[in-house]
């Protein structure tokens, strides 16, 4: 639980972000594996507070849907019309008093779309608000250029808060501040209760402004603070694809930072993209070209890329992936994969196997050691240990309404293009001719051969395709032939 545990936070999530030029909500954008408001809500529960409460506005079924599946307790509140920060957060208020509930310490309130704010220094503001004793802190920060921020304004005299002027309505003096509003606030929650209805309208916007309260509260002679971010980056906000952008390669330079720190190699982390739901053994290696994503994990001394993607992987100690592609997979010790191959959802390769090059694998249990080495479709099989499957394998599954299994057995040796036509067993120690179609129950120990008697036509090339360059061949051929004879 945190030392500073606030009664509420409340996350402004109402904005339509036109910005964006999306028909997707803009707090709903996905970055590492999150969308836009679960960053920022997964930052918030750090804090453990007693209440969270996310601000819905536009498109606010679909937002409130996103939030039911990512964070089930998480509470919703409506705000109909934009009419400011302000009023989105007495919606916020209401909603929680409209349920009985009595706010009774600090609420913390954190935009939407801030992504790189950490639980860390949502905890470090929550720790200034309750050593300083404010009505009201601010979280801060120092940016390179404060163009649409708003500005802290400071008295000279003793560096406290005044006041908070959006970029807008700012002066050009004012403008020239470089300390920022990051949106980001711990108020006292029956202070901040009584201010909020006492905000008034009279601004460029004619909005009510949660910067105001600081003023309303200091008038009546409560302290108003500030904490400063440590990296002013944390309080990015997204108000456009490109910022979008920037902040992807933020989180994701973070995220490979805290990787590599704790034992991960990655060769190119330029080149690598991993999501925050991604976990690392040390000794893992990552070449360039790669992408983690969702709840993949990657074992000590397993290598995965150049140029692969995975999505919920499993990668087992030592092994080695290759060019590949994976979706809801699992890689055993030791296995080795691609290049080039395509592993689907239900794929499952035991320890010391392989899925070679040009190999599709889907619904597909490999056992130990066993052995798909290139050009194959396997599709809702189970193949047993030290199985070796040859070249140009097909396992026909579907049967055009139905999907079908096949098993084949552990020390089998099946022949180059075969196809396996579902449902069929191969039995253990089973072998089978190249060429060979499979459409019967192999015994254990078997040779099934199931292909037509070759025939040879002779001189049909000379007859079918008179002076053409095979026709030339072949006859050259034959001449040298009855030469040596």
């Amino acid at each position: 639980m945190s030392a500073n545990r606030p009664a509420a936070v409340v996350v402004l999530a109402a904005g339509e972000g036109t910005r964006m030029k999306s028909a997707t909500p803009k707090v709903l954008h996905p970055i590492c594996g999150r969308s836009l408001v679960g960053h920022v809500v997964a930052a918030a529960r750090e804090l453990d507070p007693e209440h969270l409460v996310v601000i819905v506005g536009h498109a606010r079924e679909q937002v409130a849907a996103h939030l039911a599946e990512i964070d089930p307790g998480v509470r919703t509140a409506v705000q109909y019309e934009q009419n400011g920060t302000g009023h989105a957060v007495r919606m916020g208020l209401e909603e929680l008093s409209g349920s009985g509930i009595r706010l009774d310490g600090t609420v913390v309130v954190v935009c939407g779309d801030t992504p790189l704010l950490t639980g860390e220094t949502l905890e470090r503001l929550a720790g200034v608000h309750a050593a300083d004793g404010n009505a009201v802190t601010v979280l801060t920060a120092e940016v390179p250029d404060s163009t649409g921020y708003g500005r802290i304004v400071r008295d000279e005299a003793t560096g406290a808060v005044t006041a908070i002027v959006e970029h807008k309505d700012a002066t050009e003096a004012q403008r020239a501040i470089r300390e920022i509003n990051s949106g980001v606030f711990a108020f006292d929650a029956q202070l901040l209760a009584d201010a909020l209805g006492k905000v008034r309208t009279d601004n460029s916007q004619g909005e009510e402004y949660l910067t105001d309260v600081l003023g309303i509260l200091r008038e009546a002679g409560h302290r108003v603070g500030a904490a400063v971010a440590g990296d002013h980056r944390e309080i990015l906000g997204i108000n456009n694809r490109v910022q979008l952008a920037e902040a992807r390669r933020l989180l994701n330079e973070r995220l490979l930072h805290a990787a590599m720190m704790s034992g991960v190699t990655v060769v190119d982390p330029a080149s690598t993209w991993v999501d925050v739901t991604v976990t690392f053994e040390a000794d893992a290696l990552v070449h360039p070209g790669t992408q983690l994503m969702g709840a993949t994990h990657v074992s000590a001394r397993a290598e995965v890329g150049p140029n692969s993607r995975l999505t919920d992987t499993s990668v087992g100690e030592g092994a080695v992936v290759s060019n590949t592609v994976a979706d809801s997979a699992v890689i055993g010790a030791g296995a080795t994969v691609g290049p080039f191959a395509y592993l689907r959802p239900g794929t499952r390769l035991g320890a010391k196997s392989k899925a070679g090059a040009y190999v599709e694998m889907k619904n597909a249990e490999i056992g130990e050691g066993t052995k798909v080495p290139h050009l194959s479709y396997v599709g809702d099989a189970t193949i047993g240990e030290y199985t070796n499957i040859g070249a140009a394998s097909v396992f026909v599954n579907y049967d055009g309404v139905n999907k079908h299994h096949t098993t084949i057995g552990s020390h089998c040796r099946t022949g180059s293009d075969n196809m396996f036509v579902a449902p069929v067993t191969i039995g253990d120690g089973a072998y089978t001719a190249a060429g060979s179609v499979i459409t019967k129950d192999v015994p254990p120990g078997s040779l099934a051969v199931a292909r037509g008697q070759q025939r040879n036509i002779e001189g049909w090339v000379a007859r079918k395709r008179p002076g053409s360059a095979a026709a030339q061949a072949a006859s050259a051929a034959l001449s040298d032939t009855e030469g040596e004879q």
